[in-house]
């Protein structure tokens, strides 16, 4: 088992809260709730060109919060379940009220 140190889980933890930063990328999350979707679909969905949420779906990617999938020429997309909880977690723990998030923080 790799043990992570509290400064890599703050890293990936802020990769994470970045990528959830912008409209399109909280878009495709909300239709990704639904389950596992082609590009296509997604392209459609949202009305933008494949080039562009290609560069969206990357960033998401790269946060780990979604996962992907090739079928031909396709990719298809999901939600990384697990990330979206650590992430939930982080937040909790980050917020709540006299718990230091960060050793010698406060």
């Amino acid at each position: 088992m790799v043990t992570r140190s509290p400064a890599a889980d703050v890293e990936r933890s802020a990769r994470a809260f970045h990528a959830l930063s912008d409209a399109t990328r909280l878009r495709l999350l909300d239709l990704l709730r639904g389950g596992e979707r082609c590009v296509c679909e997604l392209t459609e969905a949202l009305q933008a060109q494949q080039s562009r949420l290609s560069f969206h779906l990357g960033v998401l990617k790269d946060a780990g919060l979604v996962l992907d999938r090739r079928e031909g020429r396709w990719v298809h997309y999901r939600l990384n379940q697990e990330q979206v909880e650590r992430l939930a977690a982080a937040l909790t723990d980050c917020c709540a009220p006299g718990k230091a998030w960060l050793k010698g923080c406060c």
